[in-house]
């Protein structure tokens, strides 16, 4: 990749690759950062994207660094742990500027990112969250499998707060900090049993007694979990703005995709459990669910959200009954006097949806 002249200016970094709703998810982030930054009119910070796909991003104020399979593959070695590559972009970054931060795709702001920068300051690592104290969970498998050899390198302890990486901003001068996580990560990863998240467990460990650990979820959402929810309203956005991203009004409607499930209120749901009242009970709560999806949100993003509902509601009718739900199940239930009334014209593209949609 190509280097460039070191700049002052914060570095708002995103690495993107992979399935088109990483890169829509991404763009979305991006346009929600843009729409905060005018409440500080004053601040001047770039946006990088480390993309496998530049075209996404081509009618945003962004720089684009080509990412090519096999450089992210050179990033991910010697494991093939392609977390790995987080770290080794934001080492990069701070290779050229005093300070950066690594923000996931999946996630949106709520202030400014210079709020987020405030908080970088040198001896600090801002992350998004803290999750628990690393002995707080003996049956995790980053605690089985790790602790021992851990006390024997005397790197971490039961009392080590363990973090979200969903943001990772550094000054420069903290780098070093990114030399120990990717070299733990190379050294557990073959003793960490496929532990998803050994990427932020050896950033824990790399800053543990060593840096000061802020957190940010106050000043921005990631939707890690509940994520299909998320994308639904991100898609509806992009739906509407992909190809005037930073028009006003495409600014103006990221600050309506709102951090809050858009979950029928209370009052409604505790109607739709009465009226399901009226179904055999193995029913009651996939018909429920179903019309969690069916509620009118006045909120066009929150309303993009449906299917999801109807897909969910499917997913946990398999999980109860342990087997998947196939047409002649769908069609005897749909069928249902009751449910014909409950569900009334919607019960037809309700039906169609999940005959069409692919299994979970």
């Amino acid at each position: 990749m190509n280097t460039v002249p070191s700049t002052s200016r914060p570095q708002l970094v995103y690495l993107v690759f992979g399935a088109d709703t990483y890169h829509q998810e991404a763009v979305f982030s991006i346009a929600s950062a843009l729409a905060f930054l005018q409440d500080t009119p004053d601040a001047n910070i770039d946006i990088q994207v480390f993309s496998d796909n530049p075209e996404p991003y081509r009618l945003l104020p962004v720089r684009v660094r080509p990412l090519d399979e096999a450089t992210r593959k050179r990033w991910s070695e010697p494991h093939g742990y392609h977390f790995r590559t987080k770290h080794v972009v934001l080492r990069q970054v701070l290779q050229e500027s005093p300070v950066a931060l690594l923000i996931d795709t999946d996630t949106f702001f709520h202030h400014s990112p210079m709020a987020l920068f405030e908080r970088v300051q040198p001896g600090t690592l801002l992350c998004n969250a803290f999750y628990t104290k690393y002995g707080d969970n003996h049956e995790s498998i980053l605690y089985t499998a790790l602790r021992q050899r851990l006390l024997d390198m005397g790197v971490a302890d039961d009392d080590m707060m363990t973090l979200n990486s969903g943001v990772m901003g550094l000054t420069q001068q903290d780098a070093h900090i990114l030399d120990q996580s990717i070299e733990l990560m190379d050294e557990l990863f073959p003793h960490a049993q496929g532990a998803y998240t050994l990427e932020e467990f050896c950033l824990s460990i790399a800053a543990y007694r060593t840096l000061k650990v802020r957190e940010c979820p106050d000043l921005i959402h990631h939707y890690w979990s509940r994520k299909q929810l998320f994308r639904a309203k991100v898609k509806a956005w992009i739906a509407k703005h992909a190809s005037a991203p930073t028009s006003v009004q495409a600014l103006a409607d990221t600050r309506q995709v709102s951090s809050h499930l858009p979950r029928p209120p209370r009052l409604q749901r505790l109607m739709y459990k009465l009226i399901t009242l009226l179904l055999p009970k193995h029913q009651q709560q996939f018909i429920r669910e179903i019309l969690y999806g069916c509620y009118e949100h006045e909120n066009e993003f929150d309303q993009a959200c449906g299917p999801v509902w109807w897909d969910k509601a499917r997913q946990n009718q398999e999980e109860r009954q342990k087997r998947p739900i196939d047409a002649h199940q769908l069609e005897h239930w749909f069928a249902n006097p009751v449910v014909r009334l409950i569900l009334g014209e919607r019960r037809a593209a309700i039906h169609e949806h999940l005959l069409n949609a692919p299994a979970k």
